[in-house]
Formats: structure tokens, C-alpha cells, sequence
């Protein structure tokens, strides 16, 4: 009894500290309306300071008391006012971009930002001393238990509270509940958006420091903090609902629990036992515990652009650069091939992302899902059946349909950020079966030996058919835009309601536009297995369906040739830039924001724009 109440307290201090990181996260979304993703960034940047300002400088010097409480709230407002001049320079200039757009944006920031701390502080681990006044234990029922940990439970209800005054007690906190409830309206009445803008940001971004920076005591400070404390922050935001304090607060207190005692209860499924949760929630209610139905979306925010054909000029210039790297292929080295076959799968991989996201206007977060699918199906068909590759490419399509079946069902009910956390939290739970069912998928260890059958083993042949394969994945994705069902699926996304009295099934058209997109993925998933020879669980994470989702935002969800210039551009570019420096990630995100700053409707967008207006400056 006394272990669990320990292992309950334990729950509170994480909960505590994941409830300051979301309640920044919650208080930016509330009014801007952003998912801001490089808000671990800002957690990871508020550890690494006050790494700095307690080890180095005058208040290393001075030490004590003040030497480290100061450096904890001087790393606070120093990341705080670092969020102001990202929201002045970056992201001010994207309000009324769709929040996806958005997404891309503050991603770049998380990939400069990550290449910056390591140029600054170095790949190594920083471990901070502990805080005065909380060192040592204390006796809870016998057993032991640290200081500080206590004092952390204290400090997430005691910010809950004080959010709660400035929200409700102050002019400043009337106008944030007011800008949350209708911007429009606020800027109406004479007040400053911009200024109010730069407050919340600052607000949100000293939060997530502070909540880095009381992490010294408690863990060493690494180039991964971010990465790993993003996620369940937006988790605990969406459990809660989007812009709902006391709901982040609530969710912040089952994920802590759940931590704590989830080795314990349910050890075989820790990993994802928090997006079973948040699958059920956002099932159950579909906008968190506390959390409204979006309103509709503020004045001037772009629609979702219809998909339209690459330009005839452009598209005969695309032809015959195709065709010329067919007919160059067998004079280039294997390298080369193989880059060129991965270039194909990734064309295909964010084609069929595309396809629910253009037309069909669905985020995914978990795209990865279907795609790693796809692999697996191929994998376990050649090593449980020895079935030849042949089998393992038309399997993989069915397969990976099938999950999208049952994964959309749930999937398209909802919209916005909800759904694509969902769909996140479907993709985690199947890597989650794929990493820790070991006695089927290998585990960890994945399933080695997956080779293409004896005729296209040879780089030459492999290339050929991949193109053949990911070419006719991608051309019957576009016949299907521009088809009937494509155009009810149009329909239902731009006006629901007038789609439906002319007869046509929303929730039906999605649900199999969903499995559709799945299918392909999941064929690009089994080609990019036999590529390789192994699948692992990584085929199914976070980052491939990062990678999906940044190919087609960088190409442009306004053409249907979009997800070719954006997995050409995002593959060609990180695959280079890794190759040249250490600091890809930083020159990769830089060349990101100067595309969303420079491009907002993407690269294939931007050359249709720039063919229309020399087209019309001819006439």
C-alpha cells in the first residue's frame, strides 16, 4: 500500500510538469490558433539556459538560493521573449495560413532550433546540481520520497491558479478569452491583435522554459528533450481540449498517473498505453474532456485550394525529364539507383497522403501507419509462407487498406487537429504491436532478409520497377481526383451540408478515400521493404509521418503534382545536406521557412503561379 502511494506521488510530480509545458501549449492555441510543434523546442532551449545560467556566469558564481532560483526564472523569460521574436519574424506573417501550413512553419523551427543547441551546448549530456532548500527526503508512510518531487506537485496547481487570475481578474486575461472566443470581434473594438498576439507567445513560450528548466534536478539535459516531451504535450492538450486550461490540467493528471502505474498494471503495453487513451477519449468525445466544438474558422483564412493539373507546358517538361532518367538509368552507379527507387516510394508514400488531405481535406498525423502496413504484410508473407515478392506487392495494398478501413472508421468522424491526433494515436498503437510483439515481427530486431525475387535483384531492374509500380500508384490516385468519386469527395469537404442534400454520404466518400490512400501507402511501403531487405518498427513512427506530411506541404496541396515536387525537394535536400555538414537539420529548416515565407502555396503551387502569369502576360 505504501508503494502505490508513493508511486501515486510520483504520478503527480510528472503531471505537474507536463501540465506547465501543455498549459503553454494550450494558452498559444486558445488565441492564435496555431500548433505550435517547436514548443518542445522552447522546453529543450529553457533547460539548456538555465543549464547555463546556474553553471556558468554570475549566478554560478553567487550560487545558493539565488544563484539557482535565478537561473531557473532568468531561463523562463529569456525562452519567453525568444517566443515573442519568433511570433514577430516568423509566424506573424502565416496567421491566416491553413493550420497545417502552420505546422510546417514552427516544424522548420524545431529543426533549426535542434542544430543550434547542438552547435552551442554540444551532443553531450548536461547534468544540472539540485535545488537548494529541496534536497534530500522525506518520510511518506514509511518510505522515502524526494523533496523536490513534492515541491513540483505544488507548482502545477499553483500556475493552474494563477493562469486562472490573470484569465479571469485581469483586462489582459478578458481580452485573451475574448480573442479565443472571436478575434474578429476584439479587433473590431480598437485592440491590438499583433501586441496581444506577442503576449501570448511570450506567455506560452516562458511557460514551456520554466517547465524545461525545473527538469534540472530531475534529469540530464539532452538534444532529444524536445522530441520526447512534444508529443504527450499535445496529447494531454487534445485529452483536455484544444484551449481548455482546467482540461489540460485534468488530462495532465491521467497521463502522470498512467506513467506511474502503467509498469505496473499493464506492462506489456506501457509504450502506447497513453494513445489507447487518447484513442478512446477522442472516440468517446470527440473534443477532449473540456473542450468545445470549433467555431467556425476566422475571416480571411484560406479555404482549402481545389487540386488542379501541373500546367500543360510544365507537365510535357516533367514527361521528358522522366523519361530522360529511364533512358540514362542503366549508365548510372548503383548509389544513384537506389536513391532514385527511395525517391519513387516517398513520390507515392506523400501522393497518397495527398489524396485525403487535398481532396479530401483530412489531416494525418500517422500516415506511417499504413505504410509500415504495407511492409510487414510483405515481410511476414515471405518469412512465415515463403511467398515471393511478387505475392508480398499485391498483398501489401489489401493489407494496408484494411487497416485503413478499421483505423478511418474512427478517423473521418472527426476534423482538424482531433482527427490528425487520432490518426497519430492509431499509428503509435500499431507500432507499439509491431515493436514489442516480438515473437512475430522480430521486435526491435525487425525481419531481416526481405529481398526482391532473383529478377529484380539487380538495381537496374529494382529501379524500373518501382518506377513502374509508384508511377501507376500515382496516376490512378490522380484519375481517382478527378473522377466522379473524387469530385463527391470534394464535395463533402467543402459543404458538407449542400453535399448531403444532393445525396451524397460524407462519412462513406471519406471512410474510402481513407482506406484508398492507405492502400498506396501501404505498396509503397512493401517496395521500400524489398529495397532495403528489413523492416523495423521505425517504418511505422512519428518521424515517417512527419516526413510524409512535410513532402506534401512543401510541394503543395493546390496542385495534384505537389507530392511529387515535395518528396523530390524534401528527400533530394535532407539526403544532400546530410551528406555536406553535421548541421543538415539546420540548413534543412531554413530552407523550409523560406519556403513557407516565400511560398505559400508550395513549390508546384509557385511554378503553376508563375506559368499563369507569364501565360498571362503574353496574352
Amino acid at each position: 500500500m505504501e508503494a502505490l502511494a508513493v508511486q501515486a506521488l510520483n504520478g503527480l510530480a510528472s503531471a505537474s510538469s507536463l501540465f506547465l509545458v501543455a498549459s503553454g501549449l494550450t494558452v498559444i492555441f486558445g488565441v492564435s490558433r496555431i500548433v505550435n510543434f517547436a514548443h518542445g523546442s522552447l522546453y529543450m532551449l529553457g533547460a539548456y539556459l538555465a543549464w547555463t545560467f546556474v553553471s556558468h556566469g554570475p549566478l554560478a558564481e553567487l550560487g545558493g538560493f539565488w544563484g539557482f532560483w535565478g537561473g531557473v526564472l532568468l531561463a523562463a523569460l529569456a525562452v519567453g521573449a525568444l517566443g515573442a521574436v519568433l511570433e514577430m519574424t516568423v509566424l506573424r506573417r502565416i496567421y491566416h495560413a491553413p493550420e497545417l501550413f502552420q505546422l510546417l512553419a514552427t516544424f522548420a523551427l524545431v529543426l533549426v532550433v535542434q542544430d543550434v543547441a547542438l552547435l552551442l551546448w554540444g551532443a553531450d549530456d548536461k547534468f544540472g546540481p539540485r535545488a537548494p532548500l529541496l534536497r534530500g527526503s522525506v518520510e511518506i508512510l514509511g518510505l522515502r520520497f524526494p523533496r523536490y518531487e513534492l515541491f513540483l506537485i505544488a507548482v502545477g496547481p499553483v500556475v493552474l491558479g494563477l493562469l486562472w487570475l490573470l484569465f479571469h481578474r485581469t483586462r489582459f486575461g478578458i481580452l485573451l478569452r475574448a480573442a479565443t472566443q472571436d478575434r474578429e470581434m476584439v479587433s473590431a473594438l480598437g485592440v491590438d491583435q499583433r501586441l496581444l498576439f506577442t503576449a501570448v507567445f511570450f506567455l506560452g513560450a516562458a511557460l514551456a522554459g520554466l517547465g524545461g528548466a525545473l527538469q534540472l534536478p530531475r534529469e540530464a539535459v539532452t538534444l532529444h528533450m524536445d522530441m520526447a516531451i512534444i508529443v504527450e504535450a499535445f496529447v494531454v492538450v487534445v485529452i483536455g481540449g484544444l484551449g481548455s486550461l482546467p482540461g489540460a490540467f485534468l488530462a495532465a493528471l491521467l497521463i502522470g498517473e498512467l506513467h506511474a502505474f502503467g509498469i505496473l498494471v499493464f506492462p506489456r503495453i506501457t509504450l502506447v498505453l497513453v494513445f489507447l487513451v487518447m484513442a478512446v477519449v477522442l472516440v468517446l468525445r470527440p473534443h477532449g474532456l473540456l473542450g468545445r466544438a470549433p467555431g467556425a474558422p476566422p475571416a480571411g483564412e484560406q479555404s482549402p485550394p481545389l487540386p488542379r493539373p501541373l500546367p500543360r507546358g510544365l507537365a510535357l517538361a516533367a514527361a521528358g525529364a522522366l523519361a530522360g532518367l529511364l533512358l540514362a538509368a542503366p549508365f548510372l552507379g548503383d548509389y544513384p539507383l537506389i536513391l532514385l527507387a527511395d525517391f519513387a516510394v516517398f513520390i507515392l508514400f506523400a501522393a497518397s497522403l495527398h489524396f485525403i488531405m487535398g481532396p479530401g481535406g483530412m489531416a494525418s498525423f500517422g500516415h506511417a501507419a499504413y505504410f509500415g502496413a504495407g511492409a510487414y504484410a510483405a515481410a511476414l508473407l515471405l518469412r512465415h509462407l515463403a511467398a515471393p515478392m511478387e505475392a508480398g506487392l499485391l498483398l501489401a495494398p489489401f493489407a494496408a487498406g484494411l487497416v485503413g478501413l478499421l483505423f478511418g472508421w474512427f478517423c473521418v468522424r472527426l476534423s482538424g487537429v482531433y482527427a490528425a491526433m487520432l490518426t497519430l494515436a492509431f499509428a503509435q498503437i500499431a507500432w507499439s504491436v509491431a515493436f514489442q510483439w516480438v515473437e512475430v515481427t522480430g521486435g526491435d530486431n525487425g525481419i531481416l532478409g526481405v529481398w526482391p525475387s532473383e529478377w529484380a535483384r539487380g538495381r537496374l531492374a529494382f529501379f524500373y520497377l518501382s518506377v513502374l509500380l509508384c508511377g501507376a500508384g500515382v496516376l490512378l490516385l490522380r484519375r481517382a481526383i478527378f473522377a466522379p468519386f473524387g469530385l463527391a469527395l470534394r464535395a463533402q469537404r467543402d459543404s458538407p451540408l449542400r453535399a448531403e442534400a444532393i445525396g451524397i454520404d460524407g462519412f462513406r466518400i471519406r471512410w474510402l478515400a481513407f482506406a484508398y490512400a492507405a492502400a498506396f501507402a501501404g505498396l509503397a511501403g512493401a517496395l521500400f521493404a524489398f529495397g532495403k531487405g528489413s523492416v523495423f518498427p521505425t517504418y511505422l513512427g512519428i518521424p515517417r509521418s512527419v516526413d510524409a506530411l512535410l513532402m506534401v506541404l512543401l510541394g503543395g496541396v493546390q496542385t495534384v503534382s505537389g507530392p511529387i515536387l515535395g518528396a523530390i525537394a524534401y528527400a533530394g535536400l535532407q539526403e544532400q545536406l546530410a551528406r555536406l555538414t553535421e548541421l543538415w537539420r539546420l540548413l534543412l529548416g531554413l530552407v523550409i521557412l523560406a519556403l513557407v515565407l516565400f511560398f505559400p502555396r508550395g513549390l508546384a503551387g509557385a511554378l503553376a503561379h508563375w506559368h499563369d502569369g507569364r501565360r498571362e502576360r503574353r496574352a
